[in-house]
């Protein structure tokens, strides 16, 4: 279990006894990893011990609420604080995979529908991006190809921070929209789609092995926005690796040494969750299960006309604020579909 507290305090121990080496500092890049892990870890422990302390001093009040309204009400309001913290490390246990902690490479895709699709695939990559800023990750924008009339045609970013890749991988799916399209002058109904593609960004891939023969790189002109921030030389790298057919591009480094080191580690990620998805499929094959379709799978539906109501179709959560979920409010979404996943895999779920 993630929260054994001595299991923490032991790894913790272990870390400052590395931290205290006077070597240690002799490898920078190690001694960084180690520094965060270290603070994490410290961070955790105050946060568990913190917890124990204000449920402790809640049970100690709830007698005298009965006769006390105003403590009644702000312990309810404690009560309410205390469960979303709860919420928050029970989701933690959800995080099985072996790469479900470390940061994600996200791809967003406008699909069929035109004009509209690229539309819709700009506002799920603002969607996203809003939630993983809301969650305090830091989101780093590599590559955006605009449409023709508007929205994207499609995008990378990197989401690095704690949990990242577990948590945003609830995203990966086709996404659908249907709404009265604001690019018909007759105002008719349109349905938009978008795909989001999540990859796990690993520091040293050791599982995927690229030969460079396989690979195709390509230089052009990053856009820009126009005028003077319109990039002037051939920065920007577009890498195709031949065997799968993916593509990745970065323009947003200042070189093009620097974009090719970005797009390497983004199509290593990609490939890494290839050959991840390869191993699910063959399992599920052994056991005789119905196989998981991933990114070609409708996952959810937001519909603006003529109702309003956005639905999960992997766990049927439904949510009538749409405007709220499209402001990056998916932590409901994304916490369903985790406990769905781990009820599979036969784990307590959030709340269970």
């Amino acid at each position: 279990m993630p929260f054994d507290r001595e299991a923490l305090r032991r790894r913790l121990d272990e870390l400052e006894r590395q931290i205290q080496d006077p070597e240690f500092w002799s490898d920078q890049e190690r001694a960084a990893k180690v520094s965060a892990e270290h603070a994490r870890l410290r961070h955790k422990l105050a946060e568990l011990d913190q917890l124990e302390q204000d449920l402790a001093e809640l049970a100690e009040l709830e007698p005298l609420a009965a006769d006390d309204p105003q403590l009644a009400r702000e312990l309810a309001e404690q009560r309410r604080k205390i469960g979303a913290r709860l919420a928050a490390l029970a989701e933690e246990r959800l995080f099985a995979g072996r790469y479900d902690r470390g940061d994600a490479v996200v791809t967003v895709n406008a699909g069929a529908g035109g004009t509209d699709a690229q539309d819709w695939a700009e506002m799920v990559l603002r969607m996203l991006m809003r939630w993983a800023e809301r969650r305090g990750f830091r989101v780093e924008l590599t590559e955006l190809s605009p449409g023709e009339e508007a929205g994207i045609k499609s995008t990378t970013f990197i989401v690095h921070g704690d949990n990242a890749y577990g948590l945003i991988s609830a995203e990966r799916g086709v996404h659908r929209l249907v709404r009265i399209s604001p690019f018909d002058s007759q105002k008719r109904r349109h349905t938009a789609f978008a795909g989001v593609e999540v990859a796990p960004l690993v520091e040293e891939v050791t599982d995927v092995e690229i030969d460079p023969e396989d690979l195709q790189i390509d230089t052009y002109r990053a856009s820009g926005a126009g005028g003077q921030h319109v990039n002037k030389t051939d920065s920007a790298v577009r890498i195709t690796h031949k065997p799968t057919g993916i593509v990745v591009q970065c323009q947003n480094e200042r070189s093009q040494s620097a974009n090719k080191e970005t797009a390497l580690k983004i199509l290593k990620a990609r490939l890494l969750e290839l050959e991840e998805r390869k191993r699910q499929e063959e399992l599920r094959r052994e056991r005789g299960e119905a196989q998981d379709v991933n990114f070609g799978s409708q996952i959810r539906s937001y519909v603006l006309h003529p109702y309003r109501m956005v639905k999960d179709h992997r766990t049927g959560v439904e949510i009538g604020d749409v405007e709220r979920v499209l402001d990056g409010d998916l932590d409901e979404l994304i916490r369903a579909e985790l406990a769905r996943r781990a009820g599979e895999r036969g784990l307590t779920t959030v709340g269970g």
